[in-house]
């Protein structure tokens, strides 16, 4: 077998064998593969796609190309959760310990942000101190220890996803639904977990602009957790407006805090108290969602969730006082508000042009090699059916640079549409696959 033969197979249409991808994954890996015939692959499978077995078997090909962790010995179930991504998802940050909190095992591993939507890893290095680097035996004492640990990809998760992300970035092949599906689950599946929770978000602030694309995307993943026996729920929530009140780094973490203390924004604590709880049924900690919620309540009000963030702050080498006291994290030197021009009801907040405004101010990269400003960004935004009158906030933004404030604030004449009429608040959880 050559590397050739298999990229003309999948250019004519064809489906691949399990030995063929098993070819592929590995030549990646051991370098057998040249990137010019990786790259070539990628483009036949973006344009020609991949049978749900052929998917299953790609991304357990390359959950095997690295470490597959075994928590066998940790007595609590394994689940964990995925986000696609959006503007203001901080929900990993309040979900982490609040499944903890429940009995959970949360082995969490994260991503860093790129363009217009945040990463939970520059989230939390906003905390003093705070290391997401652990090595998997600190990572595995941490889980044993406190039940929940929270760090980035290593070298030895899913290398081959490492390296085909890098080329599927710069080839215009990101797109291939199997290949996101692939990336995505490879990375769970090696984390050794029982259970699986999808947040496949879609709209203008989510990477699936469509409903439609954001239901295929979590169907395939859901039938991948089938196939390696790991039960798997995707909810689709919708991310045309940011969730929370916050975009930013510093800015999140507060947001998160104070959800933590049961008082966060109405839509990000729904979103995350009902992920929670689908974690704690897959986990088998309760019978049904209604138990399960019972319990997520319980552990958020009787401040049982706000001590296991105190606990993964200490134990990852952080400042817990943040906690306590805001003004420890990293701000900004300046702020200003952005107001309404009309009196009226907000009937759209566009997640894109904020999640973009934030990214120029600093909150986010352009590119991999930018720096993060963690303590500017958006905060105190307005939500779909709130009621403004002239010269209201429609938010804050908080910025270093006068010039970055300036391209900031014209992408924010654009991004509140306020109407005479009364709207009412958008469903965020549209429907639940399993």
């Amino acid at each position: 077998m050559f590397p050739q033969d298999v990229i003309m197979k999948k250019r004519d249409g064809l489906a691949l064998t399990q030995a063929e991808i098993i070819y592929f994954i590995q030549g990646v890996v051991q370098g057998y593969f040249q990137d010019y015939q990786s790259t070539a692959l990628l483009m036949a499978i973006l344009l020609n796609g991949m049978t749900d077995e052929e998917t299953s078997w790609i991304t357990e090909a390359m959950m095997k190309s690295g470490e597959v962790m075994n928590l066998q010995h940790i007595p609590k179930p394994k689940v964990d959760k995925h986000s696609t991504g959006g503007v203001g998802d901080k929900v990993s940050l309040i979900l982490a310990p609040l499944a903890a909190a429940c009995g959970l095992c949360v082995p969490m591993i994260s991503g860093r942000g790129l363009g217009h939507t945040g990463g939970t890893l520059d989230k939390l290095q906003s905390i003093p101190g705070f290391c997401t680097d652990l090595s998997q035996d600190e990572f595995k004492q941490q889980l044993e220890k406190i039940g929940v640990s929270m760090i980035g990809q290593t070298s030895n998760i899913a290398p081959a996803d490492k390296k085909l992300y890098a080329l599927r970035d710069v080839t215009g092949t990101v797109e291939s639904i199997p290949l996101i599906c692939a990336s995505i689950m490879s990375k769970k599946l090696a984390e050794g977990i029982d259970g699986l929770v999808l947040d496949v978000k879609f709209g203008q602030g989510a990477f699936m602009k469509s409903f439609e694309k954001a239901k295929d995307l979590a169907q395939h993943m859901v039938a991948i957790g089938k196939h390696t026996h790991c039960p798997t729920v995707a909810f689709l929530t919708d991310m045309n407006q940011p969730l929370g009140k916050a975009v930013g780094n510093s800015l999140e973490m507060i947001e998160s805090f104070e959800c933590l203390k049961n008082k966060g924004p109405e839509d990000l604590m729904h979103i995350t108290i009902e992920l929670t709880a689908q974690m704690v049924v897959l986990g088998k900690l309760a019978s049904d969602m209604d138990q399960a919620r019972t319990l997520v309540l319980q552990r958020l009000q009787s401040g049982a969730a706000l001590a296991k963030m105190r606990e993964i702050i200490q134990a990852q080498r952080g400042n817990p006082d943040v906690l306590d006291n805001y003004k420890l994290l990293p701000m900004s030197h300046h702020h200003q508000d952005f107001t309404s021009p009309v009196a009226g009801y907000v009937h759209e907040v566009h997640a894109l042009p904020i999640g973009v405004a934030a990214m120029i101010l600093g909150a986010g990269r352009q590119s991999i090699k930018d720096t993060i400003a963690p303590g500017v960004g958006i905060c105190h935004l307005v939500k779909i059916g709130d009621q403004v009158k002239a010269n209201d906030p429609l938010c804050r933004i908080h910025y270093d640079d006068e010039h970055k404030k300036i391209e900031a604030w014209d992408l924010l004449k654009n991004a509140f549409v306020i109407r005479p009429e009364p709207c009412s608040k958008p469903k965020i959880i549209q429907e639940i696959l399993s």
